[in-house]
């Protein structure tokens, strides 16, 4: 997609379809009042007026109404996107409604749009005060730049039916905003592109994107962007003594891959910059999972594909922070395997050796992912990483908790979790913090050997799994993300399509961020 931002005023700008945002105003005695544009453009308001007038637009979240041939206009359609109540209005029904707009236009065969920017005082200053002009044209950007992808990608008879040109309107905003609304449409292009980037890892299928596949489209992607990166196999894994990470491993013909993608930030003089943090990104980058031994049920395997969002998470996260070049060092750790049930597959009851030196008594090989992860995580820290976050599509316990609806977060320390926290009104994702204290250790504990790969009971699965990461973690301000719940999209939403989602990756790249404030 073309995606451009002009200073103008929508109303002479010729497209096959204008978009305008509306909220709906109504409260208290007011109940009855009509929806409010985002506009102060009194030509477009006179064009809509008929249809607000009408009531049969009510501006809800996701809402849409089109008019053909409004008067007054240059744009041959006026496409009305509800964003909700005005009183509650954020960043991500912005986004949302961005995205409302595309996927609206692409089934109707429209392939040229513009979006008409929300203005400032459209509203009372109190109704939109919250939201700098610099994140709603973020919101915009992110918004039609993840609503384009369709995820049909190996159909024969596929039709492409992109939006191939798209252009944001804003109307002479203040001479200090127009840097402001530039800055945020540049953010919103590299974000939403690493975001789509991650996407598009996670929707190949196990027999095209095997371990070997994802490092070298990791290592394609870090010299692209400028990143370092190094790639390694078996041998690496034998000789860092990764012995969690391998025993996964071993039951595919498919070798594994350590990927590791290094962010140098440089100071004024050239230098790296001290005195900073180190951040660790780690990712589960299970390829194709069946469970191994403890093989999982066939109905629904196909979705294991996905198992390495995570990974795809943190490869999508490095590619974004390579480009916005926050002033803090990042290292990017992806464990990936296949777990397969061969003949030299790890067994139940079996004890491996995590590169940490804690042994490990294996229970279930369907817990495999926390083992990839530990070796990552331990690893990590040997690179000299200050602070860590891991994502992964950890447990199906985590989902049965949660639903599809927030993702499940672990933290061993408050600042951090503070930090992360902060992003969280500017990324419009969700997350649902669950404990993962030292009373819940006793669940992981073995007699074998220093504790288990999964709890001693069905209880708590999400929160023994986060215990488990957390004993690799150790003193580490550290978080963990159990996205098994919102890595995979099951039905079409009004503004995104069916599929892959690349969730965590605006929330990781903010948080980062934020350590080079």
């Amino acid at each position: 997609m073309d995606t451009k931002l002009l200073f103008q005023d929508a109303v002479a700008f010729t497209t096959p379809m204008l978009v305008v945002f509306a909220v709906d105003v109504a409260i208290g005695k007011d109940a009855d009042a009509l929806p409010a544009l985002l506009t102060t453009s009194d030509a477009v308001s006179n064009a809509a007026q008929s249809l607000l007038s009408s009531r049969e637009f009510k501006a809800t979240s996701g809402e849409t109404l089109l008019l053909h041939a409004p008067n007054g206009l240059k744009a041959e359609r006026l496409l009305l996107v509800g964003l909700g109540k005005a009183k509650t209005l954020s960043i991500d029904e912005v986004r949302k409604g961005a995205g409302t707009a595309v996927r609206f236009a692409k089934p109707r065969g429209f392939r040229e749009l513009a979006v008409a920017f929300p203005e400032d005082h459209a509203l009372s200053d109190e109704d939109l005060e919250n939201l700098p002009c610099s994140l709603l044209s973020r919101a915009l950007v992110e918004g039609v730049e993840l609503a384009d992808p369709d995820y049909d990608t190996y159909r024969t008879d596929r039709i492409d039916r992109s939006v191939t040109k798209l252009t944001i309107l804003a109307h002479e905003p203040e001479k200090t905003k127009i840097a402001e609304i530039k800055a945020g449409f540049d953010e919103g292009l590299i974000v939403a592109a690493a975001q789509n980037f991650a996407r598009s890892l996670v929707n190949e299928p196990g027999n095209v994107l095997t371990p070997t596949e994802l490092g070298a489209r990791a290592a394609a992607m870090c010299a692209e962007v400028g990143l370092q990166c190094e790639v390694h196999s078996t041998e690496k894994l034998h000789e860092l003594g990764m012995g969690a990470f391998w025993a996964v491993s071993q039951g595919s013909a498919e070798p594994p891959a350590l990927i590791i993608m290094t962010y140098e930030p440089k100071s004024k003089k050239g230098t790296p910059a001290e005195n900073a943090p180190i951040i660790g990104l780690v990712g589960k980058g299970i390829t194709f999972d069946t469970g191994g031994i403890s093989l999982k049920p066939g109905e629904g395997m196909e979705k294991m594909k996905y198992d390495m969002a995570g990974a795809a998470a943190m490869i999508g996260a490095m590619r974004a922070i390579a480009q916005l070049k926050p002033s803090v060092k990042v290292i990017g750790i992806v464990c990936s395997a296949e777990n397969m049930p061969d003949g030299k597959a790890f067994k139940p009851g079996d004890v491996v050796t995590a590169m940490s030196g804690k042994t490990i008594e294996i229970i279930n090989t369907d817990a495999e992912g926390r083992l990839v992860l530990a070796d990552g995580l331990h690893y990590a820290k040997t690179l000299g990483c200050t602070h860590l976050i891991d994502a992964a599509t950890l447990t199906g316990a985590c989902v049965v908790a949660l639903g599809k609806e927030n993702v499940g977060l672990f933290a061993n320390d408050e600042t951090t979790w503070e930090q992360f926290q902060s992003v969280l009104r500017l990324t419009g994702e969700k997350y649902w913090r669950l404990p993962c204290t030292d009373d819940y250790k006793e669940h992981i504990k073995s007699q074998i050997a220093d504790i288990m790969n999964t709890g001693a009971n069905r209880w708590g699965g999400a929160i023994t799994a986060a215990m488990f990461l957390k004993e690799f973690a150790q003193d580490t301000p550290w978080i963990h993300l159990d996205i098994a719940g919102l890595a995979w999209i099951d039905e079409q939403r009004s503004w995104i399509a069916k599929g892959p989602s690349g969730v965590a990756v605006r929330s990781i790249v903010e948080w980062v961020r934020t350590y080079a404030k």
